[in-house]
């Protein structure tokens, strides 16, 4: 059987941090290949533009180019409407049939926030659980959240410590607007493709 890791999220854009909590969900979950995901429309994040679905997604391949274990899905970019991952979900299981097993990648803070996404009884119930966390951080919240969802729903749940790089996307587009070099907190060929399409505001490195 396959494990099958899913990564989603806005991807706006796709840095080191995203590449390095696959990279760990990958070898200390024992992983065979990761997709990552980019939302069309995620229901918490509704008021805040983003840099095209074709632009994310292009950005993630160029991200993951050398690394055969990951892919890219454009299946919530390709459906109407809001970005549910119930939705993905149950696509993914689908197309991954009785040989795959379905793992959600996801940080401690959206973890402990997903009783109360759209259809979480099915979530939980369903599907197992890749959580990235770090030492110290939030532990006795998430310990507390993981048994009460696995004696509620029964739920696979595997926590991982991925290298925690301290990276926001804020901090990136306002290194593109201002035409400052981004090269330790993303992809050199992301960097590249930004700069090339003008993303975010983006010019030329100041001088």
């Amino acid at each position: 059987m396959k494990n099958i890791g899913i990564f989603g999220g806005s991807f706006d854009p796709v840095h080191l941090g995203h590449m390095g909590l696959a990279e760990d969900a990958a070898g200390q979950a024992g992983l065979d290949k990761i997709i990552f995901i980019p939302a069309a429309h995620q229901p918490f994040k509704l008021d805040r533009e983003t840099a095209s679905g074709r632009d994310r997604l292009r950005m993630i391949e160029l991200a993951i180019e050398e690394r055969p274990y990951l892919e890219v899905s454009d299946c919530e970019l390709s459906r109407k409407g809001i970005s549910y991952t119930y939705l993905t979900l149950r696509e993914m299981k689908e197309k991954a049939g009785k040989d795959g097993r379905i793992h959600f990648i996801t940080g401690t803070d959206t973890f402990l926030k997903i009783e109360t996404w759209k259809k979480a009884e099915e979530l939980l119930a369903e599907y197992s659980y890749i959580v990235g966390s770090r030492p110290g951080y939030k532990k006795e919240e998430l310990i507390s959240c993981i048994e009460r969802i696995k004696a509620a729903y029964n739920t696979e749940v595997r926590v991982i410590h991925n290298v925690e790089l301290n990276i926001s996307s804020t901090e990136i587009r306002r290194r593109m607007e201002e035409g400052r070099s981004a090269e330790d907190l993303i992809p050199g060929p992301v960097e590249q493709y930004i700069r090339e399409k003008g993303l975010y505001g983006s010019r030329k490195y100041a001088e």
